[in-house]
């Protein structure tokens, strides 16, 4: 918590691949053909597989939890808008950047973006409980 400053950003950026895709599926339970059936997914408006949008979302969570706040902080909420889709050989960036700081609470809020060739594909805002120096 006392690392942080308005405006610091951080980033992770994956490639995505058919394997990702059926691995989210396989641990979430999500098994919507237009994920997972290539044949199904080229008679839909995306004309072929696309990733779930929560894969990129993930990505936000990798950010949080590993790069800012960093190892310890608990994610609390998080706003989300599906802007784009997301295909295997994609590479999704995550970014999050803190837009609050509430020291009193240890909370800090963060705009949230994922991009593919520079497109925003989601984008939101999420809200971490920070950890403190010697928690």
């Amino acid at each position: 918590m006392e690392d942080l400053s308005l405006g610091q950003t951080a980033a992770y950026s994956r490639e995505v691949t058919g394997a990702d895709i059926d691995a989210f599926a396989e641990v979430t339970g999500d098994d919507n053909p237009v994920h997972l059936d290539e044949a199904y997914a080229a008679k839909t408006r995306f004309g072929g597989r696309i990733a779930h949008g929560m894969l990129s979302a993930g990505y936000i969570s990798t950010v949080l939890g590993s790069r800012m706040p960093g190892p310890g902080a608990i994610y609390l909420s998080q706003t989300l808008r599906f802007r784009r889709p997301v295909r295997i050989g994609d590479t999704v960036t995550a970014t999050a950047t803190i837009s609050e700081i509430d020291q009193a609470r240890a909370r800090v809020t963060l705009k949230t973006v994922c991009k593919v060739a520079g497109d925003v594909v989601a984008d939101g805002e999420a809200v971490v409980l920070a950890p403190r120096k010697g928690d």
